[in-house]
């Protein structure tokens, strides 16, 4: 069943939810249009995009190529996965900190833990809210 789109910003969202495991009936009715903009970037000033590169975040939920939506407003806290500065290349890795140790966890176990030290050069550069990924091949 094709459906067309009149407003690139915003398409229909249906008031049922799709079962991930086995088919149930759907619902006919629409319960809003979803804005992705509106639904995925709370604070527009200090968000961007990110496209993620690599394997090391696999186990996050976040594949090569996909779409990062990185908010710089947010304060970093412990289990956020981030974008950060490392001696001046960008990488998304877990923020870790305990006893005022930081780490950069991979979610990848073939990929070391990045433990930070006073000498490194080390900003970060947002919190990684959603990260967008294509499902077709």
């Amino acid at each position: 069943m094709a459906m067309e789109q009149t407003n690139l910003d915003t398409a229909p969202l249906f008031s049922c939810s799709v079962s991930a495991g086995f088919p149930s009936p759907a619902d006919d009715y629409m319960e809003k249009e979803l804005n992705l903009h509106e639904l995925m970037v709370k604070h527009p000033a200090a968000t961007f995009f990110l496209r993620a590169s690599g394997d090391s975040m696999i186990h996050a939920g976040i594949n090569n190529g996909d779409i990062l939506v990185v908010d710089r407003s947010l304060t970093p806290r412990s289990g956020n996965i981030i974008v950060a500065e490392v001696d001046g290349d960008l990488t998304v890795k877990q923020l870790y900190i305990k006893n005022n140790q930081y780490w950069l966890l991979p979610m990848n176990p073939q990929y070391p833990r990045i433990r930070l030290d006073s000498e490194q050069e080390f900003a970060v550069f947002g919190v990684v809210t959603y990260s967008v990924h294509k499902v077709e091949g």
